[in-house]
């Protein structure tokens, strides 16, 4: 693909990020299965800075651009995974929510899941969507106002923001997709049956839409 056409979700990365919940989405977009048009999307890592990071798994990340170096302009999307640094030291990480306020009001997606989304609690960006997170528990120990927005789902869209709970990378990954646009809705049922409901009949559809 030409490089003028290609674009860029962008992955924010920080010490003990969990590998897990991102795993799905972020190794589809840059054209792993069944895309028709594999490497439509760049995946590039942010960071606070340019310093190497470790994930919880323990894998070393450097991050390709810092996030002062970083316009909504140029991005598709900022997706937020968990870290244990959301509760143990959320100034830490209050840019990467900051960024994300930034994100959406410039018309960019964004997509939060685990602690991030207390991040995005403690930043207001909570109190008028709709959504969701571990649970309304642990939102409410932020003390944001957004109570009456929560959502007893996997996942929640509304207004450019996707927010999901610790359990659910897959449902996380399949709104990402929607989002983007990476998929027909028949294939990316599909592509959710077959690595969600181990449904044998999804990956012939899947050969059919690559």
């Amino acid at each position: 693909m030409n490089d003028d056409t290609r674009k860029t979700v962008h992955l924010a990365v920080y010490d003990q990020l969990a590998d897990w919940e991102i795993g799905h989405a972020t190794a589809t977009i840059r054209g792993g299965d069944w895309q028709r048009d594999p490497g439509r999307y760049d995946v590039l890592t942010v960071g606070l800075t340019g310093a190497p990071v470790t994930t919880a798994g323990g894998l070393t990340l450097l991050p390709d651009v810092t996030l002062p170096q970083l316009k909504p302009s140029s991005s598709s999307m900022l997706i937020l995974p968990g870290a244990d640094g959301w509760d143990t030291d959320p100034e830490s990480l209050s840019p990467f929510a900051s960024a994300a306020g930034i994100w959406l009001d410039a018309g960019v997606p964004v997509a939060a899941i685990c602690g991030a989304t207390a991040g995005l609690a403690r930043e207001g960006l909570l109190d008028y969507r709709e959504h969701t997170s571990a649970a309304p528990e642990y939102l409410l120990s932020t003390g944001y106002a957004g109570t009456g927005r929560y959502r007893d789902e996997l996942v929640v869209s509304d207004e450019g923001l996707i927010t999901a709970g610790p359990t659910a990378p897959l449902e996380f990954a399949r709104e990402i997709f929607a989002a983007l646009g990476l998929y027909t809705p028949r294939v990316l049922d599909a592509w959710y049956r077959l690595h969600a409901e181990h449904d044998p009949n999804a990956y012939h559809v899947l050969l059919e839409g690559a």
